[in-house]
């Protein structure tokens, strides 16, 4: 499978927010076709393939600095998100765990399903972020 359509699909499969982050593959494949159709590199006006080469490099840079902001936002809101987690499973162990402060075994494995659901949650939206980065780079190369 070509890389642009793996690429299609995955913006298809992520979250609805992260849809506009992925890497603008198909103007930069734009501006590669335009560079490399022009005749070779010695007849060629030397001012247009000059703007052509910038603009595509420009739009690289943009486009790695607008997927590298979104990875670092994402990967500090987990770092927040995991410490949020770790005082949840300390509240409800300090709370109904059998030596908390109000012990109740149905009200403490409640709680904790609550937390391991909201723990897989987490871990899946992490193997997203890992996909996109890795698509992202891969699109870049």
């Amino acid at each position: 499978m070509k890389f642009g359509k793996r690429l299609k699909q995955q913006i298809q499969q992520t979250l609805p927010e992260w849809q506009d982050k992925f890497l603008s593959y198909k103007e930069l494949k734009k501006l590669v076709r335009l560079i490399s159709s022009a005749p070779s590199v010695l007849s060629r006006s030397t001012e247009c393939g000059n703007k052509a080469d910038a603009e595509f490099v420009y739009l690289l840079n943009q486009e790695i600095e607008k997927f590298n902001a979104f990875f670092v936002e994402q990967e500090e809101d987990f770092i927040i998100r995991h410490k949020e987690l770790q005082q949840r499973i300390k509240r409800v162990i300090d709370t109904w765990g059998s030596n908390g402060s109000h012990p109740s075994e149905t009200k403490y494995k409640e709680e904790m399903g609550k937390i391991r659901k909201d723990i897989v949650n987490f871990h899946g939206e992490m193997v997203l972020l890992e996909n996109y980065s890795n698509m992202n780079y891969t699109g870049s190369l």
